[in-house]
């Protein structure tokens, strides 16, 4: 395990209520205005963390200057998911499987919102690459409003070999392009599937397209070419959920 600050309100609530047992210390803002803080630290101490006064002051060195709203948390944010416990994701997730593949986000704030759209659409695991792509960062934990602990999250050695052990599980996978005259609304998303995306700039590499199973795109009547690759994310997670339903 690593050790993580956790900055601000929503990070800390999260790793409370889904994992409190990793919480290791826990700092709030001395006559801190915000009512949300003293909720924050009697919810804490109920669940046996004992939180420590601080002033603003060293809660800005703490955190570097991060806007923290007056809580920051020491945390032993749990390893990522090993590529060999998909099957047993698919398993137990049956028809309703959904997955998010990200080969290559790297901006924190971009894996954040994925995470967050992730978390409300219901998606069974998040699979990134573990070389050139960000992890689960202090940030990323912070923009995922805390859906980063609530999303199981898989970091994966081989992405290719990843995504073959997807299609062998009976998964079928969905990547977003911008160059094929297939729309996305036109995709039958009913069934295991998993939704793959491609880096901020370069876009998906060329093993990870030739595995998908099919291309599409997002219908756009505008000038600009593509979509910033949460936008996308949210987009097609919903347009799965909404068929599924």
């Amino acid at each position: 395990m690593a050790n993580d600050l956790l900055i601000g309100i929503h990070a800390v609530e999260a790793a409370l209520q889904y994992d409190v047992g990793n919480v290791v210390e826990l700092y709030v803002e001395t006559n801190a205005h915000n009512p949300r803080v003293k909720e924050l630290s009697d919810r804490a101490r109920e669940l046996g963390v004992k939180p420590h006064a601080r002033d603003r002051a060293a809660l800005d060195r703490m955190t570097g200057g991060a806007r923290h709203q007056g809580v920051v948390a020491r945390y032993n944010a749990p390893e990522p998911l090993a590529e060999s416990e998909l099957p047993k994701l698919v398993d137990l997730a049956g028809a309703n499987a959904l997955f998010l593949v990200l080969d290559g986000v790297t901006d924190p704030h971009n894996l954040g919102a994925c995470l967050r759209s992730a978390e409300a659409a219901g998606v069974t695991a998040v699979i990134v690459p573990k070389d050139r792509a960000v992890g689960i960062t202090p940030t990323v934990r912070r923009a995922s409003a805390g859906a980063a602990d609530r999303v199981p999250f898989v970091a994966a050695t081989n992405l290719a070999r990843t995504l073959k052990t997807l299609k062998e599980a009976g998964v079928w996978l969905v990547g977003l392009v911008g160059d094929t005259d297939t729309s996305l609304y036109s995709i039958d998303f009913k069934g295991p599937i998993a939704i793959v995306l491609g880096s901020e700039g370069e876009g998906m590499r060329r093993l990870t397209r030739e595995a998908c199973d099919f291309l599409a795109k997002i219908p756009m009547k505008g000038e600009m070419e593509s979509l910033n690759v949460s936008v996308a994310t949210g987009i097609a997670l919903f347009e799965a959920l909404r068929q599924r339903q």
